[in-house]
């Protein structure tokens, strides 16, 4: 079986991974936008995270069997191989309809009732897309759908679970010839440059017609490699890809400002929140993973349209407050903060939208938070062993951008306000941009 993708050309499904496909809990990520609300200001944008979650895997794909070429043939790295492509293949598939906007109406995650390996020491905190991920691959009726894998590999869906959160209590799994392999194949999952960036980064350009998520993605992959420190395995690349690994820090960090962080799509979701912390909300996710299937953007637009809420039918209507003030950074955060306290107290609804983004979630305040450090590789002539360094070491990037950048907006209806009112909030505005 092949599958026609729009970005990555024909990727293969092998006949063992077809029932994992044609599982309704995969199926429902046909019903799920990757981008959410962002369709409303780029109509393109009605992909979904099952093609999505197609192109990371096969992403995910060519980049292992660059780096393990001449293991192909190994049963380790076979089972290896099997457990990466089903990681990235599924690494989405706890998500809530409108992916993250929905996350604030999970129950507690002790309602999941997790695994034991999987459920932590916070039975009280408020459950995530992943911990619906982890109890979908680990305890539902879609296990059930790798018992070909599980026949074939020795596969064991626990491990798929683990490599997506990024911690296992199976090391003995991982290990070849004495060798952790858990770290490289976790940071192709999710690290600093895994293969879910590299694939929504031109996807979501693609399909919003823009040009700033593109990169060379091939070029990437050729320069991939193993590198084994203390017995551990991590990830690396060729020196000589910096420039490439810059162009893909670039468009992932233009993508948030440009296109994330869009107006329209962030103000649609605090519209959202204020629908679900109304007297009106009418909406739950369960905790029952099965009942789970059916909740899908369908669903909830079905709700919402049926909906007596006034935010819910703004919602539906796409009809955001007017956007009377925007801030790129924390030059003017002054200019906001007085309209916030100009509209409380003359008790006028207004709507405040912070979009908080940087250039790594791994790297802050000149430190290398990841848990697992990418290496870049210097190599040199001859049989000379080639040298590893930190990639935060190999580019200027990180200490340039590695400060918070923060879009900060004010919305309001400023249409029914009264002509007095109006004076005051270009006063306000005027005074402060001059100022």
């Amino acid at each position: 079986m092949e599958i026609r993708d729009p970005v990555h050309g024909s990727i293969a499904i092998a006949p063992e991974e077809v029932p994992v496909l044609k599982a309704p809990f995969f199926q429902r990520l046909r019903n799920i936008k990757q981008l959410g609300f962002s369709e409303y200001s780029f109509p393109g944008a009605t992909h979904t995270r099952y093609l999505h979650s197609i192109g990371v895997m096969a992403v995910a794909t060519k980049s292992f069997d660059k780096i393990f070429f001449q293991r192909q043939n190994d049963a380790g790295f076979q089972r290896l191989r099997q457990t990466l492509r089903l990681a990235t293949l599924l690494h989405d598939i706890g998500h809530a309809p409108l992916s993250h906007s929905t996350e604030s109406v999970m129950p507690e995650v002790s309602a999941l009732s997790l695994p034991k390996r999987f459920k932590g020491n916070e039975p009280s905190r408020q459950a995530t897309h992943e911990d619906y991920t982890i109890k979908a691959v680990t305890d539902s009726s879609f296990t059930d759908s790798f018992g070909l894998m599980i026949k074939k590999y020795s596969l064991d869906p626990n491990c798929v679970a683990e490599l997506i959160v990024g911690k296992t209590t199976d090391l003995d799994y991982f290990t070849i010839e004495g060798i952790n392999y858990f770290p490289i194949l976790h940071q192709m999952v999710s690290s600093e440059m895994d293969c879910d960036r590299m694939d929504y980064l031109l996807r979501d350009s693609y399909f919003c017609g823009v040009s700033y998520g593109q990169f060379d993605i091939d070029w990437i992959i050729d320069n991939l490699d193993c590198c084994i420190i203390d017995d551990t395995a991590y990830l690396g690349l060729s020196e000589r890809a910096i420039p490439t690994f810059d162009d893909f820090l670039l468009g992932r960090f233009h993508m948030f400002l440009m296109i994330y962080f869009h107006y329209r799509a962030v103000c649609l979701e605090k519209l959202l929140g204020r629908y679900f912390e109304s007297d009106e909300n009418e909406y739950r996710i369960p905790e029952d993973i099965e009942e789970y299937l059916y909740h899908d953007d369908y669903h909830l637009k079905k709700i919402l349209r049926n909906s007596k809420s006034i935010w819910a039918q703004r919602v539906v209507h796409n009809d955001i407050p007017d956007k009377i003030f925007e801030s790129f950074g924390t030059d003017q955060l002054g200019v906001i903060e007085k309209l916030e306290d100009y509209f409380k107290s003359s008790e006028i609804d207004f709507i405040r939208c912070s979009s908080i983004g940087r250039l790594s979630k791994y790297y802050e305040c000149g430190q290398d938070q990841a848990k697992f450090p990418m290496k870049a590789i210097r190599s040199f002539y001859g049989s000379h062993k080639p040298s590893y360094f930190n990639m935060s070491d190999a580019t200027d990037l990180f200490n340039k951008f590695s400060k918070t950048h923060s879009v900060n907006r004010v919305h309001c209806d400023i249409k029914n306000l009264s002509v007095a009112h109006k004076k005051a909030i270009d006063a306000i505005i005027n005074f402060g941009v001059s100022s």
